[in-house]
């Protein structure tokens, strides 16, 4: 198959196991679950793992890369109202503007203040949490430094705010913010609003939710507390200070990951969709290279201090293409045999799917992958040769850059 250059779509899968964890919880304090092929699989959401990799540290940060997104229900009060009365701006008066600034501009409902007002909030916080960007806050405090120095008292701000963001300039101004104004983070993974002065964002990466490859492996883990001081208030040291149990899972879990190239440019460079091919593209291509590496080594999980659920990934497989992305999940449709060798099994399951598909569909992308253990099937089904992690992401943001 001839590679196309400049192709629209990289899809990422990895695989990595996890022994005595409890990666993400529910509401009632269990392992997430999903039940597919007719059995039940321990699950990790996708807002859990994007959450880990938006916001882990070090060499491959997203954050080395650009400014992340203010992502609060507190931004007006920290970024807008606080360093207002900094700058001399009377308490009233800043929260009232600060107050009245977040509703304009996020284009709260007519409901959502009555319900604001009935129940009698105090606090300077948003309904929902919002997603800002440093460009977007700092013109947001220069406006209404503006506007706090024109009135006198707090009553007058709401005409105020919504007179001095009438004007054609203020709109235009706003409006001429990039959309990765909003953010790094924001123009990977996207935004909601509802408001006329502020852009939505697409998310430009599609995470789907991680599952076992084999039914659920779950126990309760009975604990106690010894208490170290028992022995001097009591006649003898038996029992204990504190009993409890948590549940723990463990598992080998299958991930998987679409980038939108064109979106991802559009969004980090503030262009239109239509015309990707003519930004530039070093920093998608540092984005996805960045990515390669937070999906192998980023591990979600609670419970730190007493599982210490770190785990790199086996197995990191990239797609890139023009064809409609299709996630390997269905390779797993009938839960992976764990013996004699559940890894192994693994493999030849998603080596299987993907010489089926292939040949159902027509090889329609071309595969790479870094990995671990015997991985002959997965070399003949991709038609590669294994890379280590840091060819692989090279690899990756070439594509980026144009392909082959």
């Amino acid at each position: 198959m001839a590679v196309l250059k400049n192709p629209k779509f990289l899809q990422i899968h990895f695989l990595t196991s996890y022994p005595a964890a409890l990666l993400n919880r529910d509401d009632a304090g269990f392992a997430k679950r999903i039940p597919f092929g007719g059995v039940t699989r321990t699950r990790v959401s996708s807002q859990c793992l994007k959450r880990h990799w938006r916001t882990t540290e070090g060499e491959h940060a997203l954050s080395n890369l650009g400014k992340l997104s203010v992502r609060s229900r507190y931004t007006f009060d920290a970024e807008i109202c606080k360093p207002l009365v900094a700058k001399g701006i009377s308490d009233p008066v800043a929260k009232a503007v600060s107050e009245t600034l977040a509703s304009v501009v996020l284009g709260q409902s007519a409901k959502a203040e009555k319900a604001k007002e009935e129940e009698k909030e105090t606090e300077l916080k948003t309904s929902q949490i919002t997603v800002l960007g440093r460009p977007e806050i700092d013109f947001l405090l220069k406006e209404a430094l503006v506007i706090s120095k024109e009135i006198k008292e707090s009553k007058d701000s709401k005409k105020a705010v919504e007179s001095h963001f009438k004007k054609k300039e203020v709109k235009e101004n706003l409006a001429s913010l990039k959309k990765a104004a909003a953010g790094l983070d924001a123009a990977l993974f996207g935004r909601m609003v509802t408001s006329d002065y502020l852009s939505r964002g697409d998310a430009a990466i599609h995470v789907a939710h991680a599952f076992t490859v084999h039914s659920e492996d779950a126990e309760s883990d009975y604990f106690s507390a010894v208490d170290d001081l028992q022995k001097d208030f009591t006649d003898k040291q038996i029992g204990s200070g504190h009993l409890g149990n948590v549940e723990l899972n463990s598992g080998l879990y299958y991930g998987y990951v679409v980038v939108d190239i064109p979106l991802l440019v559009s969004n980090l460079e503030g262009c239109d969709r239509k015309d990707w091919l003519k930004a530039d593209r070093a920093l998608a291509a540092n984005v996805v290279k960045n990515l390669i590496h937070l999906v192998a080594t980023v591990s979600p999980g609670a419970k730190l201090g007493s599982t210490a659920p770190y785990a790199y990934a086996h197995l990191v497989m990239a797609e890139s293409g023009n064809a409609q992305p299709a996630t390997l999940a269905n390779a797993f449709l009938v839960p992976v045999k764990e013996r004699p060798d559940l890894l192994a099994n693994t493999y030849k399951a998603a080596a299987d799917y993907i010489t089926e598909i292939d040949g159902m569909y027509g090889k329609r992308n071309e595969r790479q992958f870094a990995g671990m253990k015997d991985v002959s099937a997965i070399q003949k089904a991709t038609s590669s040769e294994k890379k280590d992690i840091n060819e692989l992401a090279q690899w990756a943001a070439n594509e980026i850059q144009g392909g082959a």
